[in-house]
């Protein structure tokens, strides 16, 4: 296999190549300078804007990893989209798994980071690509921030902008990363992806992208939109894999979907109680003002993109109380892997360090 990962210079796309190159794939990464990449991974400059420079860093490309930049202006990220699609067809590749980087809700909403994301799944599933797509929760290594970390160790306070009361399968990045080889490596019936979606709970309709027999290869006009606020993938879907790991036969064409999570389901107060016995002493959470973290990040990654993120958690936090739920035992039996479990993780990292 000759790998491309869109988005290797990233946190979530990095780990997705290191995972590559270390477990002796040939792996390119694709970033504006080429630069930034894990070791052994061979840089490729070029923006996802410059359809030629997309092409080009397909070429010879047997497989795609691909996490799309922060950016959520529609017609943006339409193009973006486009330019991979078009390059992956004419690459002939042979599977490619995108990376939507959140969940995306069962239903269509106003929120442009949610949809941009699910529209994008639907052109890509519509391409003629194999194409699975995979929609994490919230990351596990958020938490190492220091605006987490640091609180967390000289206050005993774990402040994250998500209601207490909300169950998250958090993922880290290194399971995050072990899910994308085995989507990218795993083989499928038929030799390609099967048409099913594994749903997290309360979400056995939640759409998925597929194969539309009026779309050609070449795409046309016709594939899906990313262009207005509330556009979302095609709802007429195969057979689902539920949350007990089940599934019926699938119809050919289809691509996976599968959302993605942790070992551990658990509240703000239950992700508290583990890291109290991670440390030693007492831990509480705090569910972070959203007006507050949306400041702090516009120092960080500037206001647009501030505003798409945030508008996620404030989404969340007045509709989507099951959105980051998840059966990680049907996650696991799907990908042939095993999940970190959440003490496991927490015990691995260097708080007092990632606190300075």
């Amino acid at each position: 296999m000759d790998i491309l990962v869109i988005g290797a210079s990233g946190a979530q796309g990095g780990a997705v190549a290191r995972r590559l190159a270390d477990s002796g794939h040939a792996v390119r990464g694709l970033t504006r300078s080429g630069a930034g990449l894990p070791p052994g991974v061979t840089p490729v400059a070029g923006d996802l804007a410059d359809a030629a420079a997309v092409r080009a860093a397909f070429d010879g490309v047997t497989h795609a990893s691909v996490v799309l930049p922060m950016v959520f202006e529609p017609s943006t990220v339409d193009a973006y989209v486009r330019n991979i699609a078009e390059a992956a067809v004419a690459a002939g590749v042979r599977r490619l798994v995108y990376n939507t980087a959140n969940r995306i809700p069962p239903v269509p909403t106003s929120v442009a980071a949610f949809e941009t994301r699910r529209a994008a799944a639907s052109l890509l599933g519509a391409s003629g690509v194999p194409t699975v797509v995979l929609r994490p929760p919230v990351y596990l290594d958020n938490l190492c921030a220091r605006w987490v970390a640091g609180p967390l160790v000289h206050e005993g306070v774990l402040r994250y902008p998500l209601p207490a009361d909300l169950p998250v399968s958090w993922l880290s990045h290194a399971d995050l990363a072990n899910a994308t080889v085995a989507a990218l490596t795993l083989p499928f019936p038929n030799g390609s992806p099967a048409g099913r979606t594994a749903a997290s709970s309360g979400d056995s309709t939640a759409p998925t992208p597929t194969q539309d027999p009026q779309v050609s290869p070449a795409l046309t006009p016709r594939a899906p939109s990313l262009s207005g606020p509330t556009i979302t993938s095609r709802t007429d879907e195969g057979p689902t894999l539920g949350s007990n790991g089940s599934a019926s036969p699938s119809h050919p064409g289809e691509g996976l979907t599968l959302d993605l999570g942790g070992a551990d389901v658990v509240t703000g107060d239950e992700l508290a109680a583990a890291f109290s016995v991670a440390l030693g002493r007492p831990v509480r959470y705090v569910a972070q003002d959203l007006d507050e973290f949306e400041a702090g990040l516009t120092h960080a990654l500037g206001a647009p993109t501030a505003a798409g993120v945030v508008s996620t958690y404030r989404w969340i936090a007045e509709h989507g109380h099951d959105l980051y739920d998840l059966d990680p035992a049907a996650l696991e039996k799907t990908l042939e892997i095993r999940l970190t479990p959440l003490s496991t993780w927490i015990a691995a990292q260097p708080w007092t360090e990632l606190a300075r």
